[in-house]
C-alpha cells in the first residue's frame, strides 16, 4: 500500500484538508468490517461508503438513500431487457465496464479484506458496499478534492447521463440552458458554499440547478426525482406518484428565470407531446407486441426475433431521446428523435409485424393518424398515391423513397 503524490495534493487543496479531516477519518474501518485490513497498525477500509460519509453528512446521506440513484443497482437487476442485452448478448465483461460503472456493482470481498477485481474498482452511484450501504458519494463528488464546483458542472452528470438511450448531456449542451452555461461559466459562482439560483448566481442553470440545488423557498436535495413529473425511461411514459408536488417544486426553480405563462405553456407542450407519442406510436406498438406473443408468433426467448430489436430500438433509444429532448428544450433532438421513431415504426416494425400476423397491425392502420400510411400500404410494396405529393414528380412515393427521406431527416 502507498499513497500517490497526486492523491495527497488533491486532498491538500480540499475543504477536508482545511478542516483537518485526513485519510484515517474517512478510511477507518470498524472491527467487524468485512473489507478491513491492517495498514501501519490501523484498521483500514479501501471503500469509503455513504455510512462513512454520514458521520459528517448525515442529512445528505439520508436524502440520497431514498433516491433512485441509491437504487441504481436494483433497477438494473430488475430490468430484464438490460440484463439480457448487457450480461448475455454483449457479455458480462462488457456489462461490468459499462452498465455497472454507472449503476454500480455489488462489491465482493475476498481473502484478507481485499476486493474482488470483478466487482472493484467501481464508483457506480448505486454501488452495494460490503458494509451493507448503497451508493458511492464519489460518483458525483470525485475524490480526493471533493470540489463543490466540480459536482455542480454539467459534465459531472454527463459521465452517466450520456449516450443514445440517455442523451441528457448532449441535449443540454445544445439547449439555451447549455449555451448560457458555456458562455457564462465564469459568472456562475460555482465555488460558493451557499448556491441559490436568483441569489448567488443568475447567468445559467446547470443540471444541479434544476434537479438538486436550492432555490428561493426550496431546499436543496440529493434526490433528483423530487422535481420530476414523469418517468421517461419506460416503453410508455408514466406519471410519477407525487407528480403534482414535484411539479410545484420544479416550478419554483423555473420561476427564477421564466414567467408563469412561459412555464405553464412549456408544461402544456411537454405533457402534450408525451401523450402524442404514446397514442400514435407507443401504445399501438405495445398492443402489436402483445398480440404477437398471445398468438405464439414470438418465441419465449427474448431478442431472437428481429421485430424485438426494431421495437427495442424504437422505444429505448429513439423515443427516450425525443422525450428527454422535449423535457430539456432541444428542438434538434426532438426532431431527430421522432424522425428515427417514425423510421423504425413504419419501415421496420409494422412490416415485420404484418409478416408474422397481419391481423396484429389492422387496428393500427385503421386509425386516423396512420391513414397516410395505410392508403398505399407500404407493407405490400405499393405506393401511397398522393400521400406525400412533393417527394416525387409524379406525386407518388415508394418505400425506398420514404426510407431515404426518413434517414435524411433522422441524420
Amino acid at each position: 500500500m502507498f499513497t500517490s503524490a497526486s492523491v495527497f495534493f488533491q486532498w491538500s487543496s480540499s475543504r477536508h484538508a482545511e478542516q483537518e479531516i485526513g485519510c484515517y477519518e474517512c478510511h477507518q474501518a470498524a472491527e467487524d468490517s468485512p473489507d478491513l485490513f491492517i495498514h501501519e497498525g490501523f484498521n483500514i477500509s479501501i471503500i469509503v461508503s455513504p455510512l462513512d460519509c454520514a458521520r459528517c453528512h448525515e442529512a445528505q446521506v439520508k436524502d440520497f438513500d431514498g433516491s433512485l440513484h441509491a437504487d441504481a443497482v436494483n433497477i438494473l437487476e430488475l430490468y430484464p431487457v438490460a440484463n439480457m442485452i448487457g450480461n448475455v448478448i454483449m457479455g458480462e465483461p462488457v456489462a461490468r465496464l459499462s452498465c455497472t460503472d454507472c449503476h454500480g456493482s455489488t462489491v465482493q470481498v475476498i481473502e484478507g479484506g481485499r476486493l474482488d477485481p470483478t466487482t472493484w474498482p467501481n464508483t457506480g452511484v448505486g454501488r452495494l458496499n460490503p458494509d451493507g450501504s448503497r451508493g458511492a458519494c464519489s460518483a458525483c463528488h470525485q475524490r480526493h478534492k471533493f470540489s463543490i464546483a466540480q459536482s455542480r458542472r454539467p459534465i459531472t452528470c454527463g459521465r452517466c447521463h450520456a449516450g443514445h438511450d440517455k442523451p441528457q448531456i448532449h441535449i443540454y449542451e445544445e439547449s439555451k440552458h447549455g449555451i448560457s452555461f458555456e458562455t457564462s461559466e465564469g459568472l456562475m459562482n460555482l465555488d460558493a458554499r451557499k448556491w441559490v439560483v436568483g441569489e448567488n448566481y443568475f447567468a445559467a442553470p446547470t443540471c444541479v440547478t434544476c434537479h438538486l440545488a436550492a432555490a428561493p423557498g426550496l431546499a436543496s436535495t440529493h434526490n433528483p426525482a423530487n422535481r420530476l413529473t414523469w418517468i421517461l425511461r419506460h416503453e410508455i411514459a408514466e406519471r410519477r406518484e407525487n407528480w403534482q408536488s414535484n411539479k410545484n417544486q420544479m416550478t419554483k426553480v423555473c420561476t427564477e428565470c421564466h414567467s408563469s405563462d412561459f412555464i405553464t405553456s412549456w408544461y402544456t407542450n411537454f405533457d402534450g407531446l408525451l401523450d402524442f407519442y404514446d397514442r400514435k406510436f407507443g401504445q399501438p406498438a405495445q398492443r402489436v407486441m402483445s398480440k404477437l406473443r398471445e398468438t405464439g408468433k414470438l418465441t419465449t426467448q427474448e431478442f431472437d426475433d428481429k421485430i424485438e430489436w426494431s421495437y427495442f430500438q424504437m422505444w429505448n433509444y429513439e423515443a427516450r431521446t425525443a422525450r428527454n429532448a422535449v423535457a430539456m428544450q432541444s428542438h434538434e433532438y426532438v426532431r431527430s428523435g421522432f424522425a428515427a421513431v417514425t423510421k423504425y415504426f413504419y419501415l421496420e416494425f409494422l412490416p415485420e409485424a404484418k409478416k408474422l400476423n397481419k391481423d396484429a397491425v389492422t387496428e393500427v392502420l385503421t386509425t386516423p393518424e396512420h391513414q397516410w400510411y395505410a392508403a398505399g400500404d407500404l407493407i405490400t410494396g405499393a405506393s401511397p398515391a398522393e400521400s406525400i405529393p412533393d417527394l416525387n414528380q409524379n406525386g407518388k412515393v415508394d418505400s425506398t423513397d420514404l426510407l431515404h427521406f426518413m434517414q435524411y431527416w433522422h441524420r
